[in-house]
């Protein structure tokens, strides 16, 4: 990732927010393997925020697939940047709630020896769980079904 990947991905977020009649400024900031947008909420209505993030923080996810989509396109995997867009720190909370959500899943299958079937996650969060227990050397995890009724699995490894 580099810095004009960083500089045009936060160029094409503050545009699409300013299009869209709520131009904020917009903050870049690498974590790990992510270039992380952050758009500024101090401008913004509690009711854009709310537009913004979405239900379930669907709309935050509709912008970030369509700026991950836009940026990479044509791109080969080792010239890909993936793009987190954050707001009112959204992603955080979620990404907490989604750790605690696997590790009390994980922590069911190793009891009961059976599998546990998480429902109602977008793909982002599916592929956060598989990330989340991909390290476990008990645990597996895989996607089931076909979208909007797509659920991911964790079951003993064997």
């Amino acid at each position: 990732m580099n810095n004009s990947d960083i500089q045009q991905g936060q160029a094409w977020l503050e545009e699409l927010l300013k299009l869209g009649g709520v131009p904020s400024s917009v903050k870049a900031s690498v974590e790990s393997d992510s270039c992380w947008l952050t758009i500024d909420e101090v401008n913004l209505t509690p009711e854009q925020v709310a537009i913004l993030v979405g239900q379930d923080g669907e709309v935050l996810d509709a912008i970030q697939y369509l700026l991950n989509a836009i940026h990479n396109l044509g791109k080969e995997d080792e010239e890909r940047t993936s793009y987190t867009v954050e707001l009112n720190g959204y992603r955080i909370r979620r990404h907490l709630e989604l750790r605690a959500l696997a590790d009390h899943a994980a922590n069911r299958v190793r009891q009961t020896g059976g599998e546990v079937e998480i429902k109602s996650l977008s793909s982002v969060e599916r592929r956060l769980i598989h990330h989340f227990l991909e390290e476990s050397d008990d645990l597996e995890t895989y996607s089931r079904g076909q979208d909007p009724d797509r659920r991911l699995v964790i079951k003993m490894k064997g």
